[in-house]
């Protein structure tokens, strides 16, 4: 079914009284002016450059009455006079802290705020480009991105604003499904505009008491999610699941042999760790981070849909214990990034039980799937786990970037990471220490990531990120079943896909027919990059593609946009073949 688009907000409105049709910018602006309250529907046409005979209009009759005031945007019928701004006679150095700077620093936020609004509006409309694409040498010419000795004014500020969006790829938009994080929420964005508003640091309760008690309320139901006693336990939030997964392999580390956090690794026997060989690259990473090395990453064989084998892990790490190695580490994937599977962690935690190996559990992209009673089995045993990666910035659609590490045994991470620096961790405070939690951190600063997945979770409920994660994995299950039957598709991998990651080939008719076994993969490996390029070039949708192993060329398919539906899939596939019809 096609979408009515941006502009039939108008249509309830529209009469057939020689009315103008509903799906006009001059309709709709008529209608925004009464659904959006303080004006804001008057300001998005003006930024969307319709009504221009209306505003016309306005102007004569003001100039008729004399009157220069605008409306001032309260959500009342006022006569609050509001006076208009010359921004390019203005400077930062205009705006608050300076004196009288507060009418214009309100008439300056607006305005950003207005640039913002417009642009919001536009990312969930269908009929708009999900990316105006330029070449980089072409986008450095378009704009003046150079930094300057001298300041800027502020309506230079608000051109840089406006060509910011503009070029920017619009992650709402309900056609974009290029990576793993996608979609926009509201109450999330109301979160972070709050959170950059309140400014502040992490590392101690006295300078972020609200947003401490936030994260140890989060943490502990995100615990008691995982499946451990009572939420007993212990996390943080970091920068990305990258930097989780690295915290897991560092308390493993220390776990182990805790000396080496004074003495460092000469200290320590070879240590080797293991995941499996569809896992992220965050694993080699975090162990090249921490001076562990690449070569003690040893990658256990996965089955053809991308599950690690946990007979191939046993033997992996009998035969490291053989060499004399000491295996520390075992990272099993919850949703691996490609195939979207999940490695069988109840039979992992066996393993690591029965070797004494800390067991953690990467669950970047499908943890979140513990929100759906429907779902959940997939991550059964991990609860078994000494430590969790969850990134809720991917399926729960939580503004980037909120990722967590949830640590099974409490005080650990203290112990691990603390340096107890006397300027901020006195220890003759009034309250209870134990919520000064930024000792337990890597980092010093830690930038507040709390607030937008508790506000989106008083906002939604339980309930309601279950219902958006179910309808995800849905319209993943249309899709696989759309195309695995249909003319010119293949499947990388037999059998309905476990997360939303759906991969498949398309076989344009040029590829389709070909008896050349090696030729047919040498022209299907450049099949999936065309069509991404012109996907791009034209703005119409998203999709990502890669190889794997000796694989070619695959797109994979990934659903975490809310904003996604069943139409939206149908215009992906044919969209696919438009594209790729000449090839």
């Amino acid at each position: 079914m096609a979408s009515h688009g941006f502009w039939f907000l108008g249509a309830e409105n529209a009469s057939g009284n020689g009315s103008e049709s509903p799906n006009t910018p001059r309709a709709w602006c008529q209608a925004a002016a009464q659904k959006f309250t303080g004006g804001i529907g008057s300001k998005l046409c003006a930024l969307l450059n319709v009504g221009e005979a209306e505003k016309a209009a306005q102007a004569a009759d003001k100039a008729e009455d004399g009157s220069t005031a605008e409306s001032c945007g309260c959500n009342k019928p006022c006569n609050c006079p509001k006076a208009a701004v010359c921004f390019s006679d203005l400077y930062s150095t205009d705006l608050l802290p300076a004196l009288n700077g507060d009418a214009k620093t309100m008439n300056f936020l607006q305005e950003v705020v207005d640039i913002m609004l417009a642009y919001i509006v536009e990312s969930f409309d269908r009929s708009t480009k999900v990316i105006d694409f330029h070449y980089p040498n072409e986008l450095l010419q378009r704009n003046n991105w150079e930094l300057s000795d001298e300041p800027e004014t502020l309506d230079d500020i608000l051109i840089s604003c406006r060509a910011t969006l503009k070029y920017a790829i619009k992650t709402a938009h309900p056609r974009y499904f290029n990576q793993l994080s996608t979609g926009l929420d509201m109450v999330g964005l109301a979160a972070d505009w709050l959170t950059s508003t309140a400014n502040t640091n992490m590392f101690t309760y006295e300078v972020a008491p609200v947003f401490v008690l936030l994260e140890y309320v989060t943490l502990k139901k995100m615990r008691e999610i995982i499946g451990w006693q009572d939420g007993r336990g212990d996390g943080i939030f970091s920068p990305g699941g990258a930097i989780s997964n690295m915290y897991a392999m560092l308390l493993a580390r220390y776990k182990m042999f805790p000396e080496v956090k004074e003495k460092g690794m000469s200290s320590v026997p070879r240590l080797v760790a293991f995941t499996s060989e569809h896992s992220h690259f965050s694993i080699k990473k975090g162990a090249a981070a921490l001076g562990i090395g690449t070569e003690s990453v040893i990658c256990i064989k996965a089955d053809e849909r991308g599950k690690m084998i946990p007979s191939d892990l046993e033997r992996r790490i009998i035969e490291a214990k053989q060499k004399g190695y000491v295996p520390f580490f075992v990272s099993a994937t919850a949703g691996t990034t490609v195939y979207g599977a999940f490695d069988p962690l109840m039979a992992i935690a066996d393993i690591c039980k029965k070797h004494d190996i800390w067991m953690h559990v990467d669950g970047a992209w499908g943890g979140s799937l513990l929100m759906s009673r429907k779902h959940r089995w997939k991550l059964n045993g991990v609860e078994r786990a000494n430590s969790m990666t969850w990134n809720p910035h991917k399926m729960m659609a939580v503004p980037l970037q909120c990722s967590a590490l949830l640590v099974r045994e409490e005080g650990l991470m203290q112990s691990c990471n603390q340096m107890q620096a006397c300027y901020l961790f006195q220890q003759d405070k009034q309250y209870d220490l134990s919520y000064d939690t930024g000792d337990k951190a890597l980092q010093c600063g830690r930038h507040v990531d709390i607030f937008k997945l508790w506000l989106m979770w008083r906002a939604k409920g339980t309930i309601g990120f279950e219902a958006q994660i179910d309808k995800c994995l849905e319209l993943s299950e249309y899709l696989y079943n759309k195309i695995k039957d249909r003319e010119g598709y293949e499947m990388v991998f037999d059998g309905k896909p476990q997360h939303t990651n759906v991969c498949f080939w398309y076989l344009p008719p040029g590829v389709r027919y070909l008896e050349d076994k090696v030729e047919k993969m040498k022209r299907l490996h450049k099949v999936a990059p065309v069509i991404k390029a012109r996907m791009m070039e034209y703005g119409t949708t998203m999709v990502s593609y890669q190889p794997q192993g000796d694989k070619v060329n695959f797109f994979r398919m990934v659903i975490s946009n809310p904003a996604a539906t069943f139409e939206d899939i149908d215009f992906l596939i044919e969209e696919i073949e438009r594209l790729g019809q000449d090839l």
